[in-house]
């Protein structure tokens, strides 16, 4: 057997045992400094619920208080069971129970909360391997438990226990005779979806150190739902300061505005590309075929890029086709920070993307596609202790040259890219007069 050989099958072996590995325990599977940081994360959570539940009496308004708070909590994991979590819906209001707890509650609930939905969530709807759920309840807990910690040190509004130190309930004279109450309830609730969003960020930058820690713990779109979270949560804890008895009021606007959440997390998955993050093959081509519809009404030119990646099969048995994924995502976001946000770019099958350029004359065009083909030619990915590149080769179509619509272009697009690959790869091509006559 040659070493070629003994790299693939070793490879192969590799990737099989990982997925037969059993979903409960795919823990294991996971590079070690991941497997070090969750169970760091799970040992901090027990000693600090260890340490808050030996401190911390139970009173029988905060019981209530908090029974109520997962109550609904409750029935909104119920309303999601009901509609549906299908993969792509990652965000949830949630939070609006939690915060509550967070804020109006001994620390101690707060790392109770997220343990207690999480295994209703995980019970009722059945999303992930075990692990994730509990490092995320983990996450959460002691996100909650600092902010609260935080909160009653910055804001003392009603005598401390004799006991413990703790606050008690503080009521609505707390929350609205005192204006820096609130403000300092805003930056509590921030610093806790802060504080969860590094915990989880740092799990998946060590899962994935090659991608960039930014872009792991925010985006506009993830800031946008984190604001809105916080504002129902903010909003919720203060109908529970004035009385719990208007959670039954907060309730169904909370169901009704998760709904909406979900939808339009639905609505962004089934457009995209679950490997890529980039449009999805049938998203592309309506968008395309819109976008080209406009430019023939206005006279405007568009281009049409279609890239294929070279001996992409060689990669996929040398290192795998998890590995393999990894080389498809790099990829992909090395071509969308190289075109324009008015550019449509999507993954069209296996490894080939297509980039429709809007306004792009065709000398633009090509220079755009070399600069593609140049970018993409210095992004290196790391696998264990082999560094990978690849090469693209790039077939062009101009609107009104080479087509005049999007199958058309497609398939003077195609011929080029395939004249790209015979003659030598890991260049451009424009579609020429012979290759419309193969065409037809």
């Amino acid at each position: 057997m040659s070493a070629v050989q003994e790299t693939i099958r070793r490879r192969q072996h590799e990737v099989s045992r990982i997925v037969r590995w059993p979903r409960h325990w795919a823990l294991l599977a996971l590079p070690v400094p991941v497997v070090g940081y969750i169970l760091s994360m799970l040992a901090a959570y027990a000693g600090l619920a260890g340490w808050e539940l030996w401190r911390t009496p139970l009173r029988g308004w905060d019981v209530v208080l908090f029974a109520a708070l997962m109550t609904c909590g409750a029935v909104c994991v119920e309303a999601t069971r009901r509609l549906g979590q299908p993969s792509g819906v990652s965000r949830d209001l949630l939070s609006a129970w939690w915060l509550p707890v967070v804020l109006l509650l001994p620390p101690l609930y707060a790392l109770i909360a997220p343990a207690l939905l999480g295994l209703l969530l995980y019970l009722r709807v059945r999303r992930g391997p075990v692990y994730r759920r509990v490092f995320s309840s983990a996450a959460l807990g002691l996100a909650g438990a600092c902010a609260s910690i935080l909160f009653r040190t910055l804001a003392p509004v009603a005598p401390q226990a004799p006991a413990t130190g703790w606050l008690i309930y503080p009521g609505p004279q707390g929350w609205f005779v005192r204006p820096q109450q609130a403000g300092i309830a805003v930056c509590c609730a921030v610093v806790f979806g802060v504080l969860n969003t590094c915990l989880v960020a740092v799990a998946a930058w060590l899962a994935e150190p090659d991608g960039r820690l930014g872009d792991m713990l925010w985006d506009r779109e993830r800031i946008l739902l984190d604001l809105t979270e916080t504002c129902v949560g903010i909003l919720v804890t203060i109908a529970c300061a004035l009385s719990p008895l208007l959670l039954v009021v907060a309730l169904p606007p909370v169901i009704l505005l998760q709904r909406s959440l979900m939808h339009q997390q639905l609505k962004a998955a089934a457009r995209t590309d679950a490997k890529t993050g980039l449009l999805n093959a049938a998203t592309w081509q309506r968008e395309a075929d819109a976008e080209i519809t406009r430019a023939l009404r206005r006279g405007e030119p568009v281009a049409l890029l279609l890239a294929d990646v070279d001996h992409f099969k060689k990669v996929n048995d040398t290192h795998g086709h998890l590995v393999g994924d990894i080389v498809l995502r790099g990829l992909a976001s090395e071509l969308r920070q190289q075109v324009r946000e008015a550019d449509i770019v999507g993954r069209f099958g296996g490894e080939e993307f297509v980039i429709l350029l809007s306004k792009t004359a065709p000398g633009e065009a090509l220079r755009i596609a070399e600069r593609l083909r140049r970018g993409v030619g210095v992004v290196q990915v790391l696998a264990g202790e082999a560094t990978i590149g690849v090469t693209i080769s790039i077939g062009a179509a101009v609107l009104g040259v080479h087509g005049r619509d999007l199958l058309e272009l497609l398939a003077a697009a195609d011929l080029a890219l395939y004249r790209a690959k015979e003659t030598g790869r890991d260049r451009v091509c424009l579609s020429e007069p012979t290759d419309a006559a193969r065409q037809r």
